[in-house]
């Protein structure tokens, strides 16, 4: 499970690295489409990351997690 989060943790870094670039190059564009490209792309970096953020404040408390995944309680259990 952990490798799974590792590599999707990794494809959300490309995936932002990705928007901000285009951004860059949509901004530098001279194509007739170039603001509205520009336009959609800097709400992306912007909404994307949010909507993230949420799902994974969604996941946490459905799963009835706490906010880290440290494993203290299996250190806890081996204790007593």
């Amino acid at each position: 499970m952990q490798k799974l989060k590792r590599i999707l943790a990794l494809l959300g870094v490309v995936i932002l690295v990705a928007m901000y670039l285009l951004t860059l190059v949509f901004a530098l564009s001279s194509s007739p489409n170039a603001h509205n490209m520009l336009m959609a792309s800097i709400a992306c970096t912007v909404i994307v990351p949010c909507l993230l953020y949420g799902m994974i404040l969604i996941a946490r408390v459905l799963g009835g997690r706490n906010s880290t995944d440290t494993g203290e309680d299996e250190k806890n259990s081996d204790d007593t």
